[in-house]
């Protein structure tokens, strides 16, 4: 009892000591050093080559600037990235929803492989992606000699350019959708399910709604991951000028003959994109934050 007293006695000088000191508070010298390296970093790794990119963009003017982005073959790869995204984007957007919906809401075996399986673009490197569809669909490879039977061209062809976009961007919606998912439980489904809605109708007016600002999100990162992707594309596309380069490849091919001016015009519509996205992705964040206060009130 006594040595019970003496702890009790010793927490609660303790308490007392550090009563109205804040977990964080620091000084203003730690406050100041941390903010201006942040700021720094922020300045000089990420604000300055943006600039930069738009600096060297209009270096020979306005003029030179529009007629690289109206060169033919610009307009090729601006059209051909564009295809790419339009139908990878949809298709992750499928298969998101369905493998958020399996995992969040059922228990099956080979649940955690199928997550794993999810995550798998996310450690493998783009460019072993490339070689990989390039060992399966190549004309050396597994089915090779049946496409070119068949008069099918896979590989440095546009169909190789949307299957390894598609894979690098596999599971930006999914992952953004399991954990919100899982978070929310299955409980209104359920009751929406108990008073005679059929499973499409729980989903459309249920489920969908709760997850519109998470589903909008992956579809942004998806969207642009798919429209920068480099080293996937690079292996399959074979950089045929005018048919098989993404935007990417053509900032590549135009920097390495030395047009410093095309390919800096080029890569700032990439470098608009992004600025976009982060636009949209900030929309998308304070709408999903506005949403959740509402529900708590």
């Amino acid at each position: 009892m006594a040595g019970a007293a003496t702890l009790e006695g010793r927490v609660s000088a303790s308490a007392t000591r550090f009563e109205g000191r804040v977990a964080t508070s620091d000084s203003g010298l730690v406050k100041s050093a941390i903010l201006f390296v942040s700021l720094t970093f922020f300045a000089v790794f990420i604000l300055l080559p943006l600039i930069l990119v738009f600096v060297e963009a209009f270096r020979k003017g306005w003029q030179a600037y529009f007629a690289a982005l109206v060169d033919p073959d610009a307009l090729s790869a601006v059209r051909l990235t564009l295809l790419a995204a339009a139908i990878a984007v949809p298709l992750n957007l499928i298969f998101g929803i369905a493998a958020a919906w399996a995992i969040a809401r059922f228990e099956f075996r080979g649940k955690q492989f199928l997550i794993t399986l999810i995550d798998l673009p996310f450690s493998v490197s783009p460019v072993v992606a490339g070689l990989v569809y390039v060992l399966v669909f190549g004309a050396h490879g597994w089915f090779g000699g049946w496409l070119q039977d068949h008069d099918i061209r896979i590989i440095f062809a546009v169909p190789g350019i949307v299957l390894a976009t598609i894979f690098v961007t596999f599971p930006f919606v999914a992952r953004e959708l399991i954990p919100l998912m899982q978070s929310q439980g299955r409980d209104e489904e359920e009751a929406a399910i108990t008073l005679g809605a059929s499973g499409l109708q729980a989903f459309w007016r249920v489920t969908l709604p709760n997850i519109k600002w998470a589903l909008l999100y992956g579809v942004i990162l998806c969207n642009a991951r798919a429209m920068g992707e480099f080293g996937a594309v690079s292996v399959v596309s074979g950089h045929i000028r005018g048919e098989t380069n993404t935007m990417p490849l053509h900032v590549e091919i135009l920097y390495n003959e030395y047009q410093f001016a095309a390919a800096f015009a080029v890569a700032s519509l990439l470098a608009f994109l992004a600025l976009v996205t982060l636009v949209l992705k900030s929309y998308v964040e304070w709408q999903a934050a506005r949403t959740a206060s509402g529900e708590q009130h």
